[in-house]
């Protein structure tokens, strides 16, 4: 390390002002600070009440996603592998079953590592290709501003990963996250400015503009010849029972189910809420509401006798178990740039998430999932909450300062 640190200080007037490639000073500060701990420290005693800046905030929601990272691997490749087994497959087509059967992983459903190979080779390629071309994006408005490259794109390149399906094709992966970049991000100054979730804002973009790739039958196990629906996909063209006889709650709660590749777990999205309870940057008070709101709307609405929609048969611990749910709410509704900053306006937030994602599920079920519609229109309204909330103290102020 010490070699590589003199390597990057040698390199560095290169880089600053004055510099022949100053223009690409991002790209260097990227990696040093990456790399290393900034050289610019505060002399003396700064107003800074949390040591933790925005790369630790960052790397700690990453540290976060860790168990939904594996249950994207591990789940994709169990899918494959079981729809495998039940077609009667030996080998898997093209070159992931080229790599699979040079190395002889195997398609073993009940083998971990099986499981995990397979499925990487489906998560990776999706991964690399939404931070190369995002990272890309967030380089080139950076030199044009002269900024620094920013963190914020650590998360937003693991997020969008994890809700896709396995077999979305890789140029629209490339098509969606510069949308969500440029559009949902860039557009309105970068990270801190945004008023929406860019992974959502990517996410939302796919859903519309290529719907036969993002939703369907076809698109949540990737074997070509299966087919099996998301189990939300499933109550309003089947009923109810369609649900629950091919699963039990256990096993949406696991995780062992087909839908995005990293959001059907809730065990993993919980073991990333305790990380961002515990280091204070997910609030709880977002998933909480969220949460409140959720039951208590999905439990009025089970109790309406409907003859034309079997969504309003789901009762509410479904409705926490399946979709992207409990993805949605622990890392998605608590973006602390696109979501309320005050107290109350938290629980508003979370409050209208939590309403509007039943309502869309329920009343609406050609939107079976609800939660990404729900969060984008919570954003909307996160400012608004803010503002309300911050003109009500300003005025009970004024109220005891005349008293």
């Amino acid at each position: 390390m010490k070699v590589l640190r003199q390597l990057l200080d040698a390199a560095e007037p290169h880089f600053t002002h004055g510099g022949k490639l100053e223009k690409l000073f991002p790209i260097y500060e990227l990696i040093d600070t990456f790399l290393f701990t900034p050289a610019d420290v505060t002399q003396n005693a700064s107003h800074v009440r949390d040591g933790i800046d925005l790369k630790r905030l960052m790397i700690t929601v990453a540290v976060g996603l860790t168990p939904c990272i594996f249950m994207a691997m591990w789940n994709t490749g169990y899918q494959a592998n079981l729809a495998m087994a039940h077609l009667g497959m030996d080998s898997a087509d093209g070159w992931r079953g080229v790599i699979i059967d040079i190395f002889g992983f195997g398609y073993d459903p009940t083998s971990l590592v099986a499981n995990l190979v397979h499925g990487s080779l489906f998560f990776v390629p999706v991964f690399l290709v939404c931070n190369i071309v995002g990272g890309f994006w967030e380089t080139v408005f950076a030199s044009i501003r002269g900024h620094e490259v920013n963190e914020g794109f650590l998360v937003t390149g693991i997020l969008f990963p994890l809700t896709l399906p396995p077999t979305i094709p890789l140029w629209q992966v490339a098509v969606g996250i510069s949308f969500g970049v440029v559009i949902g991000k860039e557009i309105f100054g970068g990270t801190g400015k945004n008023f929406l979730n860019p992974a959502l804002t990517a996410r939302a973009f796919l859903y519309f503009a290529y719907p036969a790739q993002i939703s369907g039958d076809k698109v949540w196990v990737a074997i070509d010849g299966y087919s099996k629906a998301t189990p939300l996909g499933m109550v309003p063209a089947d009923g109810i029972a369609a649900l629950t006889g091919s699963m039990t709650k256990m096993q949406a709660f696991l995780g062992t189910i087909p839908g995005s590749m990293g959001e059907t777990s809730v065990l993993a999205c919980l073991m990333g809420a305790a990380v961002l309870i515990g280091s204070g940057i997910g609030s709880w008070r977002i998933m909480l509401s969220m949460t409140i709101a959720t039951v208590g709307l999905g439990a009025l609405l089970h109790m309406v006798d409907s003859t034309t929609n079997s969504m309003f048969a789901v009762d509410p611990m479904w409705h926490l178990l399946l979709g992207g749910y409990a993805f949605g709410c622990v890392f998605m509704a608590t973006d602390p740039v696109s979501a309320s900053f005050t107290h109350l306006g938290k629980w508003l937030f979370g409050g209208l998430i939590g309403v509007m994602t039943i309502l869309i599920r329920v009343v609406n079920p050609a939107f079976p999932e609800g939660v990404m519609l729900a969060i984008l229109f919570g954003n909307v309204f996160a400012p608004v909450f803010d503002y309300l909330v911050v003109q009500a103290n300003v005025r009970r102020r004024a109220l005891r300062t005349a008293l």
